[in-house]
């Protein structure tokens, strides 16, 4: 699967070693950055181009790393067709992916350990989307359409 993943200063040293995580488990990483330690830099930077790959289908899934996670995930669901998540827990991190079609996800590396973080990654890169279940698909429509304005309030 080819992974594009991004961090910030926050999330820099863990992105090191999601990635080497990931290419042992044989993916193709698609580095965002940051290429340097820079106390100063932002998420935006860094998490707008992964969501960006993740959107063209350039990467099949995306993973953002800051300090919280939270700023990351919130620059990424601005791209249309990017359903980011914010995991802290490996239930999510796959149920995300089984139940949501989650194709990002966002990590704070402050929150979470390395030990955890990899755990997360293994369980969101390896859970597929339940297809055989209409509810997720109908609830995955129904975002699609609000993320085109055509969903009323009702």
């Amino acid at each position: 699967m080819k992974v594009a993943i991004g961090a910030d200063h926050g999330g820099y040293e863990l992105k090191s070693d999601i990635a080497k995580l990931l290419k042992s488990l044989g993916h193709e990483i698609m580095d965002k950055g940051a290429h340097e330690f820079d106390p100063q830099d932002d998420f935006p930077d860094f998490a707008a181009p992964v969501a960006s790959a993740v959107q063209a289908g350039n990467a099949e899934r995306g993973i953002i790393i800051c300090g919280s996670g939270v700023g990351a995930t919130i620059t990424a669901n601005k791209f249309p067709g990017v359903r980011a998540g914010l995991c802290h827990d490996t239930y999510s991190a796959g149920q995300g992916v089984r139940h949501d079609d989650m194709n990002v996800l966002c990590l704070g590396a402050r929150v979470v350990g390395v030990s955890l973080a990899e755990d997360l990654v293994k369980s969101f890169i390896n859970a597929q989307l339940e297809v055989n279940e209409p509810r997720f698909q109908r609830r995955l429509d129904k975002v699609t359409a609000i993320e085109k304005n055509q969903l009323s309030n009702q």
